[in-house]
């Protein structure tokens, strides 16, 4: 613990200094090489490096685009996008295209579930609070923010894999495990492999990918949230300087919003570039370039709002890429609905 205390000190320092994240200011501290999309890497890592990172990445559906802004009293309000395939479950998408069995756990105590743990003969996928982990800052969404983590052994200790391995006491890690609300205690048990059949499972991924950025998704009002109608949204709320939804009266000069867009586009719930970069990195991988192409421009477009967002509060001009990123996807996604 005095070791975890030192080093989240050290990353603070940098910072102040750097204007970083916290994330990113910690793996320049560690030196460790950061993983694209770390839940894809935790998939690859679980299936013994069968497939890429990028693979897995479009099997689990890809991208997506959900954005909404949540507003609590006493509170200022909290913007989330989530740039990667939402809302289905990242890890059974995969596993069930690539025909790999798995038994999802649930236990109403961390007893219970501790126990089930060291039944298990496969490698466990455990949601946990992230906040709760001795490694991560706090969170204002603790308690309601899934963060997923790959079980490897457990003993006197849990041993575990988040970006880098770790070695938790196991009341530690039940407390980050129970901290976790909706899925208190929830483990996803890997199995046995079956035959995959890759050309179909990319298929079904790529239609699942199609079919939520153009909508419906969950089939009620909140799907103007999502996909392209989600991206015109924001464009319209950063371009809105008059009403109580626009960025200018809701945000101002404030970082609330611009921080928040910084880190959903690059760190969390994606991979740096929204997620879009590595989405086109699968699609070279099975025979799609020119979609790629237009995915790879998008991701930098993303990029560029994101740094963007980190050194000024010009929502007009944010709204500018936000348009020119709406209009290469439409493309690609019109791509992607022909044929191979």
């Amino acid at each position: 613990m005095t070791d975890h205390k030192k080093l989240k000190r050290l990353v603070r320092d940098r910072m102040a200094a750097t204007g970083e994240s916290y994330t990113t200011a910690r793996w320049h501290i560690t030196g460790k090489t950061k993983p694209r999309h770390r839940v894809s890497r935790l998939v690859a890592t679980a299936l013994q490096d069968e497939y890429s990172e990028a693979m897995i990445t479009g099997l689990a559906g890809g991208i997506g685009f959900m954005y909404a802004v949540f507003e609590y009293k006493g509170m200022h309000p909290l913007m989330t996008i989530v740039a990667q395939h939402h809302p289905d479950p990242w890890v059974p998408a995969v596993l069930n295209r690539l025909n790999v069995s798995f038994v999802e756990q649930h236990s109403g105590k961390a007893e219970a579930g501790i126990t089930k743990l060291r039944k298990a003969t496969g490698p466990v996928f455990a949601e946990v609070d992230r906040s709760a982990l001795p490694w991560h800052e706090p969170s204002p969404w603790a308690g309601y923010d899934p963060y997923t983590v790959l079980v490897t052994g457990i003993s006197e200790t849990v041993s575990l894999i988040d970006v880098e391995r770790h070695e938790l006491s196991i009341a530690d890690f039940a407390k980050a495990w129970s901290a976790y609300r909706k899925g208190k205690h929830h483990a996803t048990v890997i199995g046995k492999a079956g035959e995959a059949d890759l050309g179909k499972a990319v298929d079904d991924a790529i239609k699942t990918t199609v079919d939520h950025m153009t909508g419906p998704v969950l089939g009620n009002n909140f799907d103007a949230n999502f996909g392209f109608s989600g991206m015109a949204k924001l464009a319209g709320q950063l371009r809105d300087t008059r009403t109580k939804t626009g960025w200018t009266k809701r945000f101002g000069d404030t970082d609330h919003g611009t921080k928040r867009l910084y880190e959903c586009l690059e760190e969390q719930y994606t991979a740096p570039g929204a997620t879009r970069p590595l989405y086109a990195d699968f699609l070279d991988e099975v025979g799609r370039p020119q979609p790629a192409k237009l995915f790879r421009q998008s991701g930098a477009a993303w990029s560029r709002l994101a740094q963007k967002a980190r050194t000024s509060h010009d929502y007009p001009a944010m709204a500018e890429i936000v348009d020119e990123c709406l209009s290469l996807e439409r493309r690609a996604v019109e791509l992607l609905r022909q044929p191979r």
